[in-house]
């Protein structure tokens, strides 16, 4: 998930002609980073882009992949995500932000069981661009649907530093463009949060047969309002 926003449709934006821009921006760099929508279910939260891994991964269930091995990586379906209130998160926000992750993961599943070029992936991967005070409480979050998650290093190049303060100015945009009230002093000093699924976890507790999901329970309640 390489873009954080709250946002829902073009009709809910504040400022629609800045949101024209900023959206059209985004859909040429999905269009040549390939990103895809899986699914046309309204309460899928997230798109996918097929990547070769950057490195060799091991994870808690064995699972390994090597650097150049395909995976699938998770992007923001900015236009389905639940618009944030004015008064900031809430616990029904939080619910809706939890069931569409459930029904993104769900559908994605599904979607890799019918898919045979794809048999070979065997992690699902995503990076989320976070402030620093969401960055604890997120990771801890998304451990409650299988993903192990991991702090990126800070950027230590100047190439680096340059692309993750263009992803950040990005963010900010989106968020600024479709729901201000989500906007925070740190958006342009995001930390970056990766986090990786097995293909074997997904299948297992968000596939057809979700027996496992109740180790996963609902955490919404605990969140602040």
């Amino acid at each position: 998930m390489d873009t954080e926003v709250s946002v829902r449709s073009h009709a809910r934006s504040s400022r629609p002609w800045f949101g024209r821009i900023i959206f059209g921006l985004d859909k040429r760099l999905r269009r040549r980073l390939s990103v895809i929508e899986y699914t046309n279910n309204p309460h899928c939260i997230c798109r996918i882009e097929i990547k070769t891994l950057e490195r060799d991964i091991v994870l808690a269930d064995g699972t390994s992949s090597l650097r150049g091995d395909r995976a699938v990586i998770l992007h923001l379906w900015n236009e389905q995500v639940s618009v944030m209130p004015d008064r900031g998160p809430s616990i029904a926000w939080a619910r809706r932000m939890r069931r569409g992750f459930e029904v993104s993961l769900r559908e994605l599943a599904r979607y890799l069981a019918h898919q045979a070029d794809l048999d070979d992936i065997l992690i699902v991967h995503g990076k989320l661009a976070t402030g620093c005070r969401q960055t604890a409480r997120l990771m801890h979050l998304i451990a409650r649907f299988g993903f192990e998650a991991a702090t990126e290093p800070a950027p230590v190049t100047m190439l680096q530093r340059s692309r993750w303060f263009g992803e950040n100015v990005l963010i900010s945009l989106l968020v600024w463009a479709y729901n201000a009230v989500a906007l925070r002093h740190d958006t342009l000093w995001r930390d970056r949060t990766q986090i990786f699924l097995s293909r074997r976890i997904l299948e297992d507790c968000h596939g057809a047969d979700r027996s496992h999901l109740k180790a996963l329970e609902p955490v919404a309640d605990r969140i602040d309002q």
